[in-house]
Order: structure tokens, then C-alpha cells, then sequence
């Protein structure tokens, strides 16, 4: 455990992904995963009011109320950190103050708690000033609806504008950043985002940290998966000459500390600086280890070097 960033928050190295609860696992499949999660002693889950609404008959919201009944059922609402997002659900778009009132409340009711641990801008929304987005989340923090915020999907200009305004007004700042970063997807997040995030203490919790799961190993030249996920046609544009040369260096490091694929890939990702943890999501049960694997190991300089050589 150590603390996330500059918040209170004493976080377990790996943050769930809750994005496939209430598309590709259903409810009992949720609370298997999250039971499983909990006991290993992560405690930290990612969720968002936008999911999963791309999944017909869907409206968003889905994955916040499973969760939201799992800590009703289990009663461990006190010992478990949940970090949602706003902006992106088709019935509460944007980072409008009206807006981001009015979704909070809604992830309350569907979470049933009376506060968010961490809460983020799903993506930076140019329509409104910044002075008024963060003006209404800092009204939230103020009313105890929100203990942290975080800025999903932001440039770094954008997010040091951002820090400025804060700072200059005395409104609450984020203090956690969200940005796409693994092996595979590098440009996003290294450099002035990096170093921005560096520079003013932010922690990092970055998505897609498997790279739509092309970093399991899973997908191979001449293997077809017996699972494979609705992400599958997105994992297998990684498999060029790079995404070669990335998977025999994860297979090499993998064999020499007998752990599986992901959880190298993933181990990588918490050497790289400001890095907390990555998110990832398990569907089932069987997912999930070689994710709670990656919190323990620990790659030397040299395995983290051959990695990061391969993935350039």
C-alpha cells in the first residue's frame, strides 16, 4: 500500500477497471471479480456514469450500480476507495457546473454512498471555461460529496491551465491524472505530460494498461483466442514487427519470474515515473491473478530497460 499521490488515499498497487461490469460480466460476474479484487487486498475501483453505454439497451450507469449494490451486499463501503468520471455519459455530457451538479448526484444514488473518493473529468471539455468546471467540483469537495479530484484525457497545456486556475483562486485541484499509457501507447503520456505530472506531485493512474488486452500475450500470429473480447479487433492492430518484438522481451521476463505476460506488462508501467498504479479490468475470475501477480513483482533496471528498448 502507499499513498496516492498527495491525497489520503492508502491504495493497493492495481485499481480495477470497472468498465467491463455491466457489459462483458454481468452482475454475478462483477461480484465474483470484485470479491476476488477485494480479498487480495486491492481497494481501489474505476468506474465512470458512461458505462457501459455502448452496449444496446443501455444507458450508462450500469457498472456504478453493480458496484453500488456489491458494497450494499458486502457492506465495505468504508474500506473500499471508488473513483468515477463525468462528462462523457450521452444523458449528463459535459463539464458544464450545471452538469457536473447534476451527475454527481446521479453516481451517488447509483454507488449509495454519500461520497466519491475520486472523481474525475472524463476528457477535457473546451465548450466550458475551465474557471467554471473546476469551480463546481471544488463546490462538491466543499459539500463533502467528493474527497479528490482527477483530470482524465487532458493535454498537458490543458492541465496545467487548469492547475494555474486552481491555484489562482483557491478552488480544489486535481491530484490524480488519467491518461492512456502502456508498452504498446507511449506518446500520450511521456514527455510534457510526464513531466508536467512530475513537476506538480500528481499521481498517475493510467488506462488501458494492457493495450485492449494485446499485452496478455494472448494474441499471436498464429493463434486465434478461445476468449477472445469484444477488444479484439483493437488489440490486434498491435501485432506489427513492434508489437513482435515487445511480446518476445514480455515472454523472456515473464519465463525468468514464472509469472504470466500481463503481469510484467503491467509491472513495467509502476516503474515509469509518477505511475501509482495501472488500471486494469478482469471479466471473470480466472483474469484476475495474473493482475494481482503484477503488484508484487518487481523488475530490475536492466528487465525494465530491454522493455521499454523493444516497445520504441
Amino acid at each position: 500500500m502507499a499513498l496516492l499521490g498527495t491525497t489520503d488515499l492508502d491504495i493497493y498497487p492495481l485499481c480495477l477497471g470497472g468498465n467491463v461490469f455491466g457489459w462483458t460480466a454481468d452482475q454475478e460476474q462483477s461480484f465474483a471479480v470484485l470479491d476476488a479484487f477485494t480479498a487480495a487486498g486491492g481497494n481501489l475501483i474505476d468506474t465512470a456514469d458512461a458505462y457501459s453505454a455502448w452496449v444496446p439497451g443501455n444507458s450508462g450507469g450500469e457498472s456504478e450500480s453493480i458496484i453500488g449494490d456489491w458494497m450494499a451486499a458486502r457492506g465495505n463501503r468504508d474500506t473500499t476507495y471508488i473513483a468515477t468520471k463525468v462528462a462523457k455519459s450521452p444523458a449528463r455530457p459535459g463539464l458544464s457546473a450545471a452538469n457536473i451538479r447534476a451527475a454527481a448526484d446521479d453516481s451517488l444514488r447509483r454507488l449509495r454512498t454519500d461520497h466519491i473518493d475520486l472523481y474525475y473529468a472524463h476528457h477535457d471539455d473546451k465548450e466550458i471555461p475551465l474557471a467554471e468546471t473546476l469551480g463546481a467540483f471544488d463546490e462538491l469537495v466543499r459539500a463533502g460529496k467528493v474527497r479528490h479530484l482527477g483530470a482524465s484525457q487532458h493535454t498537458a497545456p490543458r492541465l496545467a491551465e487548469a492547475l494555474a486556475i486552481s491555484d489562482r483562486e483557491g478552488l480544489a485541484r486535481y491530484k490524480v491524472v488519467q491518461p492512456q499509457y502502456n508498452l504498446m501507447d507511449r506518446t500520450v503520456y511521456e514527455g510534457d505530460l510526464a513531466d508536467l505530472c512530475v513537476r506538480e506531485k500528481l499521481a498517475v493512474l493510467p488506462y488501458y494498461g494492457l493495450a485492449m488486452g494485446f499485452l496478455t500475450g494472448k494474441y499471436r500470429p498464429d493463434t486465434t483466442p478461445t476468449d477472445a473480447s469484444p477488444r479484439a479487433a483493437g488489440a490486434l492492430r498491435y501485432l506489427d514487427d513492434r508489437g513482435l518484438r515487445v511480446l518476445s522481451a514480455l515472454d523472456e521476463i515473464a519465463a525468468t519470474h514464472t509469472v504470466p505476460v500481463a503481469s510484467v506488462a503491467l509491472a513495467w508501467l509502476r516503474t515509469q515515473p509518477a505511475i501509482a498504479a495501472p488500471i486494469a479490468s478482469a471479466r471473470n475470475v480466472n483474469q484476475l491473478p495474473a493482475l494481482l501477480t503484477s503488484a508484487e513483482l518487481t523488475l530490475s533496471t536492466a528487465e525494465v530497460d530491454s522493455l521499454s528498448a523493444a516497445s520504441r
